[in-house]
């Protein structure tokens, strides 16, 4: 299946835009499913009106093409290796990736090939966790270390946290975290984490970081999380301010029962791309 269904079919020489689906769950340490996220998010994708009306666009139109999911079983050495091979093809390509998880440590392996084709660029992570444990249940590639690998790599501004361990203090920087219950009373800070990113940014979005009353199907769901047109509008202004040169959607866990974050997810993606496109 590809992003879209049938009303975005694009070849790869034709398209802009390449969706890379990683279906990976093998270090998620709560509740299990990441692995369905990057099928349920194609699914809803199908439903999408494909003219935007904030930015009065069809970014469809740059044409979108989607590959064959990375699959990987096991260990997460392999997995991070696969998709840093499969990003930087596409970069040398000259094409826009976007990453759809499985769970956060698919994010290292696109951030890694992301190194050695930007000299200069930040990454900006959205999520409820810091995900800067130096290592967690015996690996420094768990996904809640995620973003401990991601600083060896480049400058790291996190927003929206509200959950972390003690021992990760010692690993933040505290002038780069902008923490949920702080900008839920003071949205400047928003613009304060923009001018903390250098010129080109890559953006990594963990679904927890909106309040679960709004994405509810995660592996790790916090309360407290900013709504909908909060982040949204907050990603139009770094879009507008900043180079973005790509992005990652991880952490949806789908749930039968309830489709409707599957679609969000699928509309946060496709609206992204008509900020970075109109």
């Amino acid at each position: 299946m590809n992003f879209g269904g049938s009303e975005v079919v694009y070849d790869y020489s034709a398209s802009e835009i390449v969706i890379v689906p990683v279906p990976y769950d093998e270090t998620s340490t709560w509740i299990r499913g990441a692995d369905k996220g990057p099928e349920a998010i194609m699914e809803a994708s199908v439903n999408l009106e494909f003219y935007d009306v904030e930015t009065r666009t069809e970014v469809c139109r740059k044409g979108i093409y989607t590959t064959e999911p990375i699959i990987v079983k096991g260990s997460p050495d392999i997995l991070v290796g696969a998709v840093h091979d499969k990003i930087s093809v596409l970069l040398d390509d000259n094409k826009f990736p976007v990453v759809l998880g499985g769970n956060h440590t698919v994010s290292i392996g696109a951030i890694k090939a992301f190194t050695e084709h930007f000299n200069i660029f930040s990454v900006l992570q959205l999520d409820a966790h810091s995900d800067l444990r130096q290592e967690y249940n015996g690996s420094v590639l768990n996904h809640a270390c995620a973003m401990a690998r991601v600083k060896e790599m480049a400058p790291l501004v996190q927003v929206g946290i509200r959950s972390m361990a003690a021992e990760e203090l010692l690993y933040a920087d505290h002038d780069s975290i902008f923490y949920a219950h702080e900008l839920y009373y003071d949205k400047k800070l928003y613009c304060r984490a923009i001018e903390k990113l250098e010129k080109n940014v890559y953006i990594t979005v963990d679904l927890d970081v909106f309040d679960p009353s709004l994405i509810p199907s995660t592996g790790t769901p916090e309360p407290g999380g900013p709504d909908y047109f909060e982040i949204l509008h907050f990603l139009r202004d770094v879009v507008k301010s900043r180079n973005l040169i790509g992005f990652d959607i991880v952490e949806l866990c789908p749930s039968p029962a309830n489709k409707v974050p599957d679609f969000i997810a699928a509309r946060i993606i496709y609206q992204l791309l008509s900020y970075k496109f109109a």
